[in-house]
């Protein structure tokens, strides 16, 4: 391999790093968010106390 070619293939592999940080995410979560709290304390707890 000659200095061109590793150089060539170096910049590709940098270049496709960046692509894929700045690129938008590709995460397929669901979008559920927070989940309210609709119930009430144990009352034997004794953390509270």
């Amino acid at each position: 391999m000659n200095i061109s070619q590793v150089l060539s293939s170096a910049m590709q592999y940098l270049f496709a790093a960046v692509a894929r940080i700045f690129s938008p995410s590709d995460d397929a979560y669901p979008m559920v968010g927070v989940q309210p709290f609709d119930g009430d304390p144990y009352e034997g707890s004794q953390w509270m106390e």
